[in-house]
């Protein structure tokens, strides 16, 4: 492990040397294995977290058992709601779990706050990320509301897809992506798969017909 590990993180480059001492002499690095919760709704924020690789997944699990993906934090990115929570001493209102293995350094609040109120760099770092991701969760819910589940879901696949053309995910995790249920998700890969475009399978699918999936997606952005 490199001695100065803030030196190896892209986030980080712009803080000042004063700064970046206090992230190294404060931050405690941390393993998180895949599948691990790192937060629920109700949990106090206690840290936070800075992600140098892998990546976590932010939901809402609705009172019917569904799951909403609200966005995803990788390496170079902050969690909005964890940066919410910290600035109002709220609690989570959203699950956050390991969607591989992550490597993080874990600020604590205290730590977090004393940066806050000390380092114009360190503010300037959490607002970009925070306006950055309040950006990215507007354009999510304009694509919800505005774009066709159809072209949603063709988008994805071709996102998910492999050198090989298969796509080795749930119809659940789809539509907890989608922002929609299951069946709907389900419904809409039989027409894909009656189309020729798709051949579906136990626990995923290949793409048989990328071209006319992007043809899709493509029609409904002009």
């Amino acid at each position: 492990m490199a001695s100065d590990w803030t030196a190896d993180v892209p986030l980080l480059r712009g803080l000042d040397e004063s700064t970046r001492g206090q992230l190294r002499d404060g931050a405690v690095r941390k393993q998180i294995p895949r599948g691990a919760v790192l937060f629920r709704p109700g949990d106090p924020c206690a840290h936070f977290p800075l992600i140098v690789a892998g990546t976590v997944r932010v939901q809402r699990v609705t009172e019917s058992g569904r799951e909403i993906v609200l966005y995803r934090v990788a390496n170079n990115e902050t969690c909005i709601l964890t940066t919410a929570s910290l600035l109002s001493d709220d609690a989570y209102s959203a699950e956050g779990v390991a969607e591989t293995d992550v490597l993080a350094y874990i600020l604590p609040a205290e730590r977090f706050a004393a940066l806050m109120n000390a380092s114009a760099s360190f503010r300037a770092l959490v607002f970009d990320g925070y306006s950055k991701r309040i950006a990215t969760l507007m354009s999510r819910i304009e694509e919800i509301v505005c774009t066709r589940i159809n072209v949603r879901l063709a988008e994805r696949l071709l996102a998910l897809k492999g050198a090989d053309n298969r796509i080795n995910v749930t119809q659940q995790a789809l539509a907890a992506d989608l922002g929609t249920a299951r069946e709907v998700v389900g419904r809409t890969l039989k027409i894909f798969e009656r189309s020729g475009w798709v051949k579906l399978s136990r626990g995923g699918a290949e793409i048989t017909d990328p071209k006319a999936l992007r043809a899709l997606c493509d029609a409904e952005r002009d």
